[in-house]
């Protein structure tokens, strides 16, 4: 999981083209400052770990792709194979360039580890994985026997206390039996 100090911004998905550009799949909510001509973000690795030293990536140019991804050309990758040897690495940018986040969000990467509790305060699990679905964010939640799939959705997450690094939730009956 990424320090502080880092927010996951997008991933490299696959080359596009013969000129160096590649598919991104932005994880921010604001796609169109984080990937402005002559932005500066940070490879890391496939596990969504910055790198010790990370290597620099300066954006060069950004437009739509389909599905609400992005194309980007960096201005590091000249061709199709400098792109080749990007993909699927996370990338990331110094939190402190960003945007706060706002009372009642939390950067994706950190829910990860987050405990889950009902609003009963009772415990349900620990959160292991996030998945980006067609619908939309899972928790995978470990639990004493076995695991449980929550939607991260209004409909189930109560609350996340980012402080706290916990998630309250009001499942449906049934979900957790």
């Amino acid at each position: 999981m990424p320090s502080p100090e880092w927010v996951i911004v997008g991933r490299l998905r696959k080359s596009h083209g013969l000129r160096g550009e590649i598919i991104v799949e932005p994880i921010t909510d604001a796609p169109a400052e984080v990937y402005s001509a002559g932005r500066v973000l940070f490879a890391g690795d496939a596990t969504g770990d910055p790198l010790p030293h990370p290597p620099e990536l300066t954006v060069g140019e950004a437009r739509p792709h389909m599905n609400g991804l992005l194309i980007v050309r960096f201005e590091e990758m000249r061709d199709r194979d400098d792109a080749a040897r990007w993909t699927n690495r996370y990338l990331f940018a110094p939190a402190a360039e960003l945007e706060p986040i706002g009372e009642g969000e939390v950067y994706q990467h950190e829910l990860e580890g987050m405990q889950v509790v009902l609003e009963s305060g009772e415990p349900v699990g620990t959160v292991t994985n996030v998945f980006e679905l067609p619908q939309g964010l899972a928790l995978d939640v470990a639990r004493e026997k076995g695991t449980v799939l929550i939607p991260f959705n209004e409909y189930f997450i109560h609350e996340v206390k980012r402080a706290e690094r916990t998630v309250v939730i009001a499942p449906p009956p049934g979900l957790l039996d």
